[in-house]
């Protein structure tokens, strides 16, 4: 089954963005363009349970698409196609030099070659594709090119979920370039749009806190630990005897006991902000820089009240909440105050929204 799924290069208009995550389903739709300005039209959340996703795999299918398939209704939208990501980790990506003006077929066969000695797999297993980034650092004559790839089975997987969903997968993306593609958002929010400036985007998944340190425009380091706002439902399990999903719920709603805030929720913030602080560290000793202009935190957990001032304190960092959506209308479908509250965790579906302005 040939797939027309294009990682870099989009053909299909209109698009939402479609992020699966491993605790909830997100769609964000937008409108507009660069230039004048993008409008939010539409977003959904809908929390998953716990055993849809393990390790970015899809494990339950069937349970995966019918959560699409609500949030894809609840969202009122004629549009079928989606954006999609891939988690990093489900993706090996190397950039290759090769000689400047080639015709695609020729790049075809060059990246094939490449591809082959350095992918762990059958190239039939893969997805393969590419992308020219542009002239090359050291010569003229040269160009940079991208090469992503991953096993079919991880693509086909979400393909499945959309189309037994009733939905078309137009677009495979990489989870960590779409929440890039949101973050030059943030950027333009910064201080002289960030110009010459560290900035580290802290993301607060369920399971995982991914660092990743930019500097204009360029990824100069990225860390993965583990550690996850799923360890502050589990603390509320334990306390309050609920079942995981109870828990979950109440987190995300209140209506927990008044101890609540001063015996889980602050030792928490309190673990995050070290947590941080220490890949942070990690940062500094294992490259030339010694300081971070700007920390962006991203996320579900970034929407925590006050998280941003507990992370400053411990870090002596500016910190501000992920807010992609900050510079955009949005449409009456969507109430402003809940987007704000939503954009931290909605990094990875604006990203994929995104696609469908690209050229």
């Amino acid at each position: 089954m040939q797939l027309d799924l294009s990682i870099f290069n989009p053909k299909a208009k209109p698009l939402i963005g479609l992020d699966i995550s491993s605790s909830a389903v997100k769609m964000v739709e937008l409108s507009g363009n660069a230039k004048d300005g993008f409008r939010v039209e539409r977003y959904t959340i809908e929390v998953l349970s716990r055993d849809v996703i393990a390790d970015g795999n899809i494990v339950n299918l069937e349970a995966a698409a019918e959560s699409v398939k609500r949030a894809w209704k609840r969202m009122g939208t004629s549009t079928r196609q989606v954006a999609m990501a891939l988690p990093a980790a489900a993706v090996i990506t190397k950039k290759i030099i090769v000689p400047a003006g080639q015709r695609e077929e020729e790049l075809e066969v060059l990246v094939e070659s490449e591809a082959n000695q350095y992918i762990p797999f059958a190239l039939e297993e893969v997805n393969l594709d590419f992308q020219v980034i542009g002239p090359a650092p050291s010569s003229p004559d040269e160009v940079e090119v991208l090469i992503a790839a991953s096993r079919k089975e991880k693509v086909e997987d979400r393909v499945a979920v959309a189309e037994a969903a009733g939905l078309k997968a137009a677009v495979m993306d990489v989870e960590s370039y779409a929440a890039l593609a949101a973050f030059e958002l943030i950027e333009r929010q910064l201080p002289d749009q960030g110009k010459n400036q560290v900035v580290a985007i802290v993301d607060i998944g369920a399971n995982v806190t991914n660092l990743t340190v930019m500097r204009n425009g360029q990824q100069v380091y990225a860390r993965e630990q583990a550690f996850g706002g799923a360890q502050l439902t589990q603390d509320i399990v334990r306390q309050y005897g609920m079942s995981f999903e109870e828990a979950d719920a109440a987190k995300r709603n209140g209506g927990l006991p008044e101890n609540y805030e001063a015996e889980l929720l602050r030792p928490f913030m309190e673990s995050l902000a070290l947590e941080v602080s220490r890949a942070l560290q990690f940062f500094f000793t294992s490259t030339q820089y010694n300081q971070v202009n700007h920390l962006v935190l991203a996320g579900g957990c970034a929407a925590i009240p006050g998280l941003d001032e507990v992370v400053a304190t411990r870090t002596q960092v500016n910190c501000l909440v992920a807010n992609p959506f900050a510079g955009m209308s949005v449409s009456d479908r969507v109430r402003p105050r809940n987007l704000v509250n939503d954009a931290s965790s909605l990094m990875v579906a604006c990203g994929l929204a995104l696609r469908r302005f690209e050229e």
